[in-house]
């Protein structure tokens, strides 16, 4: 994998999620990380009261140039051996343009940050992060902030089962596995008293990772997220790979429901890749 992007905003969680990415340089065979930040200029509002600050665009230029400058100052000394640390700033709506930096850089694998705890939700919603995972075509690693790197060799690969075929992109899927070459799990977590579909109904999805000798689980729980989240700690997997559809498990996870109050509160880094 010739190059990472890691969009920052030089959080302590995108701190985080930049060490997690140099470790998985180094375990990839990774030769360039990107650090990369999109700044954006709010256009002022005309109703809105003459008091709000007129923010200058250079300065929001200088800003993001210096913070990455200090960033790559306080990495550089953990960059392994053959990796080039760089970095690019934009005047950019992150989600709307990071496909467009990641052809631009020869990207693979973008690298970002989340925020876990009680505010979840709350800290989600609308975040650059889920704005990322919902739009960019490219597989995005999603690090909690108390995850730290270790290589990966476990994956869990939560899935539904159904129309996986269809809805799985399968040349990011198998270029995936084909770096990490993991110990691979495929689940299937239904609600207790729900019939189970079984691999032998979804032989594509059997052919298509035949060649990673898949273990199969089968899990009742009453919530399909927390089972999943439990099965992966419980099998200390180092990655839990999801391929969100619209409307399904993605929501479930990142979107505010009176219905199911989710506490994303794993240590477990997660692989997403767009339907």
């Amino acid at each position: 994998m010739k190059t990472i992007i890691i969009p920052t905003d030089f959080s302590e969680t995108a701190y985080n999620a930049a060490r997690y990415a140099l470790g998985l340089a180094k375990q990839l065979g990774t030769s360039r990380i990107v650090l990369y930040h999109a700044y954006e200029l709010i256009v002022p509002i005309p109703d809105l009261p003459t008091a709000v600050p007129m923010v200058n665009m250079e300065d929001l230029k200088t800003a993001s140039i210096e913070g990455l400058d200090k960033m790559k100052s306080e990495l550089v000394s953990e960059v392994p051996a053959g990796v080039t640390l760089e970095s690019r700033a934009d005047n950019h709506l992150l989600a709307a343009n990071i496909d467009q930096v990641c052809r631009e850089e020869g990207a693979e694998l973008i690298v970002m940050g989340i925020t876990g705890g009680s505010q979840l939700e709350e800290i989600l919603v609308g975040s650059n992060t889920v704005d990322v995972v919902k739009n960019s075509s490219y597989p995005v690693i999603v690090v909690p902030t108390q995850a730290s790197f270790r290589p990966v060799k476990k994956i869990v690969f939560a899935c539904d089962l159904r129309k996986v075929g269809k809805t799985t992109r399968k040349e990011w899927l198998h270029k995936m596995l084909d770096e990490f070459e993991p110990e691979l799990h495929v689940l299937n977590v239904h609600k207790e008293g729900k019939e189970h579909i079984k691999p032998e109904e979804s032989q594509e999805l059997d052919n298509m990772l035949h060649n990673y000798h898949p273990q199969y689980h089968f899990v009742d729980h009453p919530n399909i997220v927390d089972g999943i989240l439990e099965f992966a700690q419980g099998e200390s997997a180092d990655l839990l790979l999801i391929i969100p559809k619209k409307h399904g498990l993605f929501d479930s996870i990142f979107k505010r429901s009176h219905t199911s109050r989710i506490a994303f509160n794993t240590n477990v880094p997660l692989l997403s890749i767009h339907e």
